[in-house]
């Protein structure tokens, strides 16, 4: 009850009781020959009416329930029905009216009208579930054992004030537990093996663990705290200040980095990654930056000493190399010579016998004799020592004339396609060698498709940028042509790509392959001064690309399109996303990029790629990878574009572009970047992009 309204009820009980006070003048014969209702009626009644609180009077009986037995309601004024709740309450009793509460009423009551002490006091009536807030004194004289009630409905103020507890209880809880979880992160921040450092825009600390505060102790030999300054403290180790202002100083820009580097003396040189983000107010001020550092000494070391192993292991895989190698060299010679000597030792027991009928004989060593010349030309040309014809060849005019002898290689249910590129350079190859080169890539596809498929061969002008060499180092960059072969057949993994030029390695049944086929194929390339390389995916199919450099001819007029000069587009910080599932082609693809002036973010696939897209609304172009573990670069397109419709998209792939069309991966109209792809390459496909609305 309010402070006014309390005042309004102490008024309007005094006038009650003043009211009561003429009453107690009036004589007993008065009071005898009238009805103590009817007396001074009109102002009672009218003050009865006009006040808004509930107003009634209750009278004592004696009745069954002993000393705490009944009252009845005697009057009742209009407002009681408003504050209550309870209609046509006089002549009603308490007992009748709230038999379940009645007690309580009844004993409040009786407590008035014997000690003739008023009270105040709020209870909810269970009837109405109603919170009143009530008045009670007795009527004198106390023979009338009447008791007058004033009251009123304080249900919404009760209820608002039992929110408002709720709502306190609730927000101590919240409070209680943010506590507690502040509590716990800094126990873990604490607990962490990781030196946990805060500093604000001047260098000084706002925060630190413990086990930040030792190593800086015991790298520098005083202990930080917080407040202290981070430069002031390292005037005396003036390398690793300037090294630790560059840092923080680059974490104050608002750029969140990882660097690995050493701090302390030359006795106990220390290797860090040190990992550092901006720090921002509520308002998005930039007020500092934090830093969690481990301490990767002993990591670097533990990968010096793999790189050692691993060294260890090339030489003990190329020894192994070289036992395979001679094994199935002495296993196959071993076989032909099996095959010659019994023939010549056949026909030499015949003609001893005066039997000349030794044709069939001859016939078969001359068999095995050819099978080993075969033998030793394949390894000739695995070890890049075969006599070599080269001269200027025209790639599309070879794939040509050998069509007719690949097609009888294929079986019907292949389909074969040649797509040959306008203007196409010329190359300097042995015709004889790349023929066998083509035939063998072509066995290999359909052993690749024994239930049917779709083989296709294309030629294209190439050029082969300082990053893709760098990645490659057995290739000088330059201008190539590209003779790539595609196939879609059960596709090759990893570990098998890795292995698939070496020699008497093979993934077939027993007697289906010696294994020589792709290694002649990487020994022909090399010997050629060119390039290969494989790109597979299982269950899609296989790429193989070749490149054969590009021969000097001054009647070329006519550059493609790739070679064309173009203006690095510049990124100006414009955000771009780079989606692919091969560490290193990711990595100088974002080399690429961030060369071009590009901000870069990097996914390995399409789930991480969507979820950094939604953390960074502002990318304006997806660069993605074509095939690619779990979700595919096109799948990945079409969700990305779903949620931002005005991004750019611009695929990558290994397979060639007709090979990828015809074989239904992507929609026609859809940028596509091959790799190998150049710097001006990327740019000119990017500038247009961008360009385009």
């Amino acid at each position: 009850m309010t402070s006014e309204h309390l005042e309004d009820l102490q008024r309007r009980i005094a006038i009650l009781e003043d009211e009561n006070a003429r009453l107690k003048s009036v004589t007993a014969v008065e009071w005898d020959s009238r009805d103590p209702l009817d007396f001074s009626a009109e102002r009672y009644r009218t003050l009865f009416e006009k006040i808004d609180e509930g107003f009634c009077i209750i009278e004592f009986f004696d009745g069954p329930h002993g000393p705490l037995s009944d009252y009845i309601h005697i009057e009742a004024n209009a407002a009681y029905a408003l504050h209550a709740g309870i209609q046509n309450v006089v002549g009603q009793k308490v007992r009748d009216m709230v038999p379940d509460e009645a007690d309580g009423w009844v004993e409040l009551y009786r407590g008035v009208l014997v000690t003739g002490e008023p009270i105040r006091f709020e209870r909810e009536l269970i009837a109405t579930g109603r919170h009143l807030a009530l008045s009670a004194f007795r009527i004198e004289p106390a023979g009338l054992q009447q008791v007058a009630v004033l009251f009123q409905d304080v249900t919404a103020r009760k209820r608002a004030e039992e929110a408002l507890q709720r709502l306190n209880e609730t927000l101590e809880a919240r409070v209680a537990q943010a506590l507690a979880e502040r509590k716990v992160l800094a126990e873990i921040v604490e607990a962490t093996d990781a030196f946990v450092q805060v500093l604000d825009t001047d260098y000084r600390w706002i925060a630190l663990n413990g086990a930040a505060a030792r190593e800086f102790e015991r790298l520098f030999g005083m202990e930080p705290r917080v407040g202290d300054n981070l430069i002031d403290l390292l005037r005396d180790f003036p390398e690793q200040q300037k090294a630790a202002h560059a840092l923080w100083q680059r974490a104050f820009s608002g750029e969140p980095f990882m660097e690995i580097a050493e701090f302390g003396d030359l006795e106990q040189r220390t290797f860090y990654e040190m990992r550092f983000n901006p720090l921002f107010s509520t308002t998005g001020e930039l007020i500092g930056a934090y830093q969690f550092v481990y301490d990767v000494t002993e990591r670097l070391n533990e990968q010096a000493r793999l790189r050692t192993v691993e060294e260890a292991l090339r030489q003990s895989q190329k020894m192994e190399a070289v036992g395979q190698l001679t094994g199935g060299i002495a296993h196959d010679f071993n076989n032909m010579l099996a095959v010659i000597l019994s023939s010549l030792r056949l026909a030499e027991r015949r003609m001893e016998r005066g039997d000349f009928e030794i044709q069939e004989f001859i016939g078969g060593a001359v068999k095995g004799a050819e099978r080993a010349a075969t033998l030793v030309s394949r390894l000739l040309s695995f070890s890049r020592q075969q006599p070599l014809s080269p001269q200027r060849t025209d790639a599309n005019k070879l794939l040509g004339g050998i069509a007719d002898v690949l097609r009888r290689t294929i079986p019907e249910n292949i389909t074969m396609e040649f797509v040959g590129a306008g203007g196409l350079w010329s190359i300097h190859v042995d015709q004889h060698g790349l023929e066998s080169t083509l035939l063998n890539l072509a066995v290999n596809a359909r052993d690749a498709m024994p239930e049917g498929g779709k083989l296709t061969f294309e030629t294209a002008n190439a050029y082969l940028d300082d990053p893709y060499v760098a990645a490659h180092a057995d290739i000088t960059a330059g201008q190539y042509v590209l003779i790539a072969v595609t196939d879609t057949g059960h596709g090759m993994a990893p570990e098998v790509i890795r292995r698939a030029f070496d020699p008497f390695f093979t993934t077939k049944e027993v007697g289906l392959g010696t294994g020589l086929g792709l290694s002649q194929v990487y020994g022909f390339i090399k010997q050629s001064n060119g390039h290969v390389k494989i790109y597979s995916e299982v269950g899609v199919g296989t790429t193989v690309k070749l490149y054969f450099p590009r021969l000097a001819d001054k009647r070329v007029t006519s550059p493609p399109a790739i070679e064309q000069e173009v203006v690095p587009i510049r990124g100006q910080g414009r955000r771009v996303l780079v989606v692919e599932d091969d560490d290193d082609v990711r990595r100088l693809t974002t080399e690429m990029l961030t060369e071009l002036g590009f901000s870069v973010l990097s996914a390995s696939n399409g789930h991480e790629a969507l979820a950094l897209a939604g953390r960074h609304p502002e990318v304006v172009l997806l660069i993605t990878d074509v095939v690619m573990p779990g979700m595919n670069g096109r799948k990945l397109a079409e969700e990305a574009l779903r949620r931002h419709p005005s991004l750019k998209v611009l695929f990558t792939t290994g397979y060639t572009r007709n090979a990828i069309v015809h074989n239904g991966v992507l929609d026609e109209g859809v940028e596509l970047l091959p790799k190998p792809f150049s710097l001006e390459s990327m740019s000119a496909k990017i500038t247009k992009l961008l360009h385009t609305k």
